[in-house]
């Protein structure tokens, strides 16, 4: 038997995670701003809450569900979770409080968030995989 160390993954440094966290939650306010915007005028900042919280709430369970705090830019561990846990239970929440589900909407929320919140940590998943291989590929000075 060899006896090597077997290393326990770190956990995300605390400005990352906060960062992940914020990201998910502006998004998803921008996207609450953007559709009353289209839809409706006045009383704006109360308005873009009412809209957002229920999407909000969704994506703060979809980070405890998949535990996303472990790996806040994966995108299949959190980047899935929060999106499709910020439009299942934005939805629930805006029916069970009365606001308003259609299914035109359900399909805009569905992909627009999808977009934002999965579409974030693929765009940096790229960027750190092209620095991976920009690294790998430098000669040694």
């Amino acid at each position: 038997m060899s006896s090597h160390t077997v290393k326990s993954p770190q956990p995300p440094a605390l400005p990352l995670l906060l960062g992940a966290a914020a990201a998910d939650a502006v998004l998803i306010t921008v996207f609450a701003a953007v559709g009353r915007d289209a839809h409706q005028r006045g009383d704006i900042l109360t308005g873009v809450l009412l809209t957002a919280w229920p999407f909000l709430a969704g994506a703060a369970l979809g980070w405890l569900v998949a535990r996303a705090w472990r790996d806040p830019l994966s995108v299949r561990r959190a980047g899935l979770a929060v999106w499709l846990g910020s439009v299942a239970g934005g939805m629930v929440l805006r029916a069970v409080t009365g606001q308003t589900v259609v299914l035109p909407f359900v399909i805009v929320a569905l992909l627009t968030l999808g977009l934002l919140l999965v579409g974030y940590r693929l765009l940096l998943a790229g960027v750190r995989r092209r620095g991976r291989v920009a690294a790998r590929d430098r000669p040694n000075a």
